[in-house]
């Protein structure tokens, strides 16, 4: 298993970009809800203890994890966040349902990621037994609700970074006129 030698909560807090001005939109599954609140509990601290103020953190909480797709899908719409941490749990049951739900919101997940500019950080637990999830928020092997907090942090800055390397280079264009503006125009390239 990857994690057997791996502690979910550890981190190097020194390698981590300045958080403070950063959104974060937490969603949580209600299934499993044992197991999500641990998940929950480790993104909240690893969020705050990298200077997150609290009320830049907005949780909202969905019915179970099919419905995380969904519920990030309105967040990214409807609040101005900076990255949202989709947390869920899904246990191996004895019927294909559990690799169905799993197989929808992975796809779901990464699919929001391909069409938004706003990264969703995939915080679901895909395991055989309630003790693997148990071990895996909060438990043996740390808790993956940090280790996403801290991806959320460095996804939001990456964004973040992207888009002001995007306006510098149109300023550098603009200013070799490269690129002309009109009001209420985007930029045009000229020929």
């Amino acid at each position: 298993m990857a994690t057997v030698n791996k502690n979910l909560s550890e981190y190097d807090k020194n390698s981590i970009p300045n958080a403070k001005d950063f959104r974060f939109g937490i969603v949580v599954s209600e299934w499993n809800d044992s197991i999500t609140e641990g998940l929950y509990r480790g993104a909240i601290e690893a969020l705050l203890e990298n200077q997150v103020p609290a009320q830049h953190i907005i949780r909202w909480n969905v019915p179970g994890s099919f419905e995380l797709i969904y519920g990030s899908k309105k967040m990214l719409q409807t609040q101005n966040v900076d990255a949202v941490i989709a947390i869920g749990c899904v246990i191996q049951g004895q019927t294909k349902h559990f690799d169905f739900v799993c197989e929808g919101v992975t796809q779901g997940i990464k699919d929001l990621n391909v069409q938004t500019d706003i990264p969703v950080i995939f915080c679901v637990l895909t395991d055989n037994t309630m003790q693997q999830s148990i071990d895996r928020s909060g438990g043996v092997h740390g808790n993956k609700g940090t280790e996403a907090a801290i991806a959320a942090i460095k996804m939001a800055y990456i964004r973040q970074q992207a888009s002001l390397s995007h306006q510098i280079d149109n300023q550098h264009l603009l200013s070799a006129g490269a690129i002309q503006l009109e009001e209420g125009r985007p930029l045009e390239l000229k020929e």
